[in-house]
């Protein structure tokens, strides 16, 4: 007769998660207000596709499952989490600024984890709030795993500090039932494993890899990963779903071969491999020198030009007039935008310029005009430099702010 399993030897890796419900819903809103609605009412989903992991990981038993919400806001989900096998912590607010309590009470339960006989392994955190930084260097320090589920902007030490993340389009997709296999967190620099069901898939894209071999063969040197995107979304618009089943542009364009290389460095570059190498991409001070470098690196502001900027402003007053559907479709509808006009931005960069407007409180309606947009913006950036405590005469917060508008403000 066979011994039971000790409770600390069952199989799968022991894992706590705790999430910020506030923070997560209302970044999901303003991403895709469909995929917020799943992640409200069905968290039994995404939960158990996290548990699950992926191809060439084990699977996870959560022994801790913990929700921090706001009763007065969203009590009407309460059920659907507690069905879900949650433990729903109300976090009111206590302050007349509307601040709650979750972040000392999720910090505490976490500490509470942490120093616990659970002997947990692995720990989530679900928010883009980056007061959780200090937490997450506690848990690197007890050498614990972390991993961060972000919906919008992340700051960048909040990233680095975490062994995984998962960004706010893999949570989408994992909501929306588009992910390629059961969710799990990619840790930055990493090849991700992809099914051979799904390698068949993109190689039938025959289409877009011939566009992206031809472009890139004849290119004088390395190229702009959202060129190359364009270039293959143009000749097979299908890979605009799930980029033929590998989820990513960098993971599609890593698995065509044929000397084709890619990087992710300093938003993505992809070069032909018998005539360049990695050492000919430009330096990073070369692609954003000046006072400009130093907000993007302290703030998180996307390195771009003061014309990719500007262009950026033109495509969204353009397609806000449109009405498109969601903030992903429309963070998608610039990117190609200013691809099209000679002014490549990665769809991260157009997101955190959304989220920014987000923040400053400003309607994304049909009614915005290009400067009106960009004052905005450039508003949000002042904020973040306050924040960053980054200190400037007057020369450069003009610099800055006629950078950060793409030339549509004035002094």
């Amino acid at each position: 007769m066979n011994e039971a399993v000790p409770p600390s030897r069952r199989p799968g890796i022991r894992a706590a998660m705790f999430v910020d419900f506030d923070n997560v819903f209302t970044g999901l809103q303003a991403l895709d207000p469909l995929a917020a609605k799943r992640f409200a009412e069905d968290p039994k989903h995404w939960a158990d596709a996290l548990s699950a992991g992926g191809s060439g990981e084990g699977a996870r038993r959560f022994l801790i499952r913990n929700c921090y919400l706001n009763p007065m806001v969203y009590s009407k989900y309460r059920t659907y989490w507690t069905r879900a096998g949650f433990r729903v912590i109300d976090c009111p607010s206590l302050t007349q600024r509307g601040k709650s309590s979750t972040d000392i009470n999720l910090v505490l339960d976490a500490m509470d984890a942490l120093s616990g006989n659970g002997g947990i392994e692995e720990f989530f955190i679900a928010s883009a709030d980056a007061d959780f930084t200090s937490l997450i260097q506690r848990f690197r320090a007890a050498d614990r795993m972390t991993t961060v589920i972000a919906a919008g902007a992340v700051a960048f030490a909040y990233r680095e500090m975490a062994d995984h993340v998962v960004e706010s389009h893999d949570f989408v997709a994992i909501l929306n039932g588009t992910a390629v296999e059961p969710a799990r967190a990619v840790a930055p620099g990493k090849q991700q494993n992809v099914p051979a069901a799904a390698k068949t898939k993109a190689k039938a894209a025959s289409p877009a890899i011939r566009e992206v071999l031809d472009f890139v063969r004849t290119a004088p040197g390395p190229v702009v990963g959202a060129l190359v995107a364009h270039r293959a979304l143009t000749a097979d618009p299908s890979l605009k779903t799930d980029w033929g089943g590998y989820g990513k542009f960098g993971t599609w364009i890593s698995q065509i071969g044929q000397d084709v290389e890619y990087s992710p460095a300093q938003g993505g570059w992809v070069w032909d491999a018998k005539r360049f190498s990695s050492e000919d991409l430009p330096a990073p001070a070369e692609v954003q020198p000046g006072i400009e470098e130093q907000v993007s690196r302290v703030t998180d502001v996307p390195a771009l030009s003061e014309a990719q900027f500007r262009q950026m402003f033109h495509a969204l007053e353009t397609r806000l007039r449109e009405h498109p559907t969601s903030r992903t479709e429309l963070s998608r509808l610039v990117r190609d935008d200013c691809v099209s006009a000679g002014q490549p931005v990665s769809r991260n960069a157009v997101g955190f310029v959304l989220q920014g407007l987000a923040y400053a409180n400003f309607p994304l309606n049909d009614e915005p005009t290009a400067p009106e947009l960009a004052a905005a913006w450039t508003a949000n950036v002042e904020e973040l430099c306050r924040v960053a405590l980054l200190e400037f005469d007057a020369g450069e917060k003009l610099a800055v702010r006629r950078w950060a508008s793409g030339g549509l403000v004035g002094a």
